[in-house]
C-alpha cells in the first residue's frame, strides 16, 4: 500500500509543479508581463523583437509605458540604449511595424524628467521611418519645449543640444515642433523656432512658413501673414501654395481689409508668382461686399487677364454696380472682356 502511495505522489508531482507555474504565470498582469518582456530584450540588446512584442501584447500596451522602466536608467545610460534602439529599428520592414514602438518611446521620452534633447532625436527617427506620431504627441511636445526654453536657452542653442546625442536637426523635426506649438496657440515661439532654426543648420521650407502663416490667419494676425508672405518670396525665394494665398485672402476679407487684399495680389503678381482663381474670387467679392465696386472692376480686369472668368452672379453684380455707380466706361469694358471670352 505504501508503495502504490508512493507511485501515486511520484505521478501527481509533475502535473502540481505545472499548476503553480500556471498560477504564477496568471497572477502576473499582463502590462507586467509585457513590462518584464520589454526589458528583458533591452538588457539582451535583442532591441529588434521589441515591435512584435508590443503588437503581441497590444491589450496591454496603455498603462504604464512599456519603457516606463527606463527612468530608473543613469541619463548617460537611457541616452544610450534609447539610441541603440533607435538605431536597430532602421532596418525594420515594413517600417510600419515599428509604429507602436516609436509611439511609446516618444511619450516615455517627452515625459521624462529630461525630454529634450531625446525626444526631438526619438521624434525625429520616427518621422524619418514615414510613422506619423499620435496626435498626443504634438501636446507633450510642445510642454516639454516651452518648459526648456523657460530656462532661457535660445532656439538654436535648444536645437543644437541634439548633437550631443549623435544628432542633427532637420527641416522635418522643426516643422513638427512649430506645427505643434501652432496647435496648443503658441504662435509667437512657433515664430521664433521659424526664425531660429536657420541658425541651428536647418533651412525653413515650404511647410515652415505654410504652417505659420495658416496659423496666423486663423486668428486674423493679417500683417504679420504678409509679412511671413514678402519674407518667403523677396528673402527665401519660395512660392506660396494657393490654398495659402487663399488663406491670406480669406483673412483679409474677413477683416475688411480689401485693399491689403489687393495690394497682395498685385505684389505676387510683380514678382511673377501665380495667383489662383479662388483668391481672385474671395478679393472681388470682398470689394463688393465693402462697397468698392470701382476697385472690383479693376480686380476682374486683371483676373480676366489671367484666364479666369468670375462666376454668373459674380459678373453680373459688378456691372451692375458699376453702372448704378454711373461709372458706364469701365461697365462697359468689362462686359466686353466677357463677350470676348465668350461668357
Amino acid at each position: 500500500m505504501a508503495i502504490v502511495s508512493a507511485k501515486l505522489c511520484r505521478s501527481l508531482l509533475p502535473l502540481h509543479c505545472c499548476l503553480l507555474k500556471y498560477r504564477s504565470i496568471n497572477s502576473i498582469s499582463p502590462s507586467h508581463a509585457l513590462h518584464e518582456t520589454v526589458k528583458n530584450a533591452v538588457e539582451a540588446k535583442a532591441y529588434q523583437k521589441i515591435p512584435d512584442l508590443l503588437v503581441s501584447f497590444e491589450q496591454a500596451c496603455q498603462n504604464p509605458n512599456p519603457f516606463a522602466f527606463l527612468s530608473t536608467f543613469p541619463d548617460s545610460l537611457r541616452m544610450q540604449v534609447v539610441d541603440e534602439i533607435l538605431q536597430s529599428f532602421i532596418p525594420i520592414r515594413p517600417r510600419f511595424r515599428a509604429q507602436a514602438a516609436y509611439a511609446y518611446l516618444l511619450s516615455f521620452t517627452l515625459q521624462s524628467s529630461n525630454p529634450l534633447p531625446l525626444g526631438l532625436a526619438v521624434l525625429q527617427r520616427t518621422l524619418r521611418s514615414g510613422c506619423v506620431p499620435v496626435a498626443q504627441t504634438r501636446l507633450l511636445l510642445s510642454s516639454a519645449w516651452l518648459n526648456c526654453r523657460k530656462e532661457s536657452q535660445s532656439v538654436s542653442d535648444t536645437l543644437f543640444e541634439m548633437q550631443s546625442i549623435g544628432y542633427h536637426p532637420d527641416s522635418s523635426t522643426c516643422n513638427y515642433l512649430i506645427w505643434s506649438l501652432c496647435d496648443v496657440d503658441q504662435l509667437n515661439e512657433a515664430v521664433k523656432v521659424l526664425k531660429g532654426m536657420s541658425r541651428a543648420g536647418c533651412v525653413p521650407d515650404l511647410e515652415s512658413f505654410d504652417t505659420v502663416v495658416r496659423a496666423m490667419c486663423r486668428v486674423r494676425k493679417t500683417s504679420e501673414a504678409l509679412d511671413m508672405i514678402k519674407k518667403m518670396v523677396e528673402k527665401v525665394g519660395l512660392t506660396p501654395r494657393q490654398g495659402t494665398i487663399v488663406k491670406v485672402a480669406a483673412a483679409l476679407q474677413a477683416n475688411r481689409e480689401i485693399w491689403r487684399a489687393v495690394e497682395l495680389i498685385e505684389f505676387l503678381e510683380r514678382k511673377d508668382y501665380p495667383v489662383g482663381f479662388e483668391s481672385y474670387d474671395l478679393v472681388v467679392k470682398g470689394c463688393l461686399d465693402s462697397g468698392e465696386n470701382i476697385l472690383a472692376g479693376k480686380v476682374v480686369m486683371r483676373m480676366t487677364e489671367k484666364g479666369f472668368i468670375p462666376y454668373i452672379r459674380t459678373r453680373h453684380k459688378v456691372v451692375d454696380r458699376l453702372a448704378g455707380a454711373g461709372e458706364w466706361k469701365l461697365a462697359y469694358a468689362v462686359r466686353q472682356r466677357f463677350a470676348e471670352l465668350r461668357s
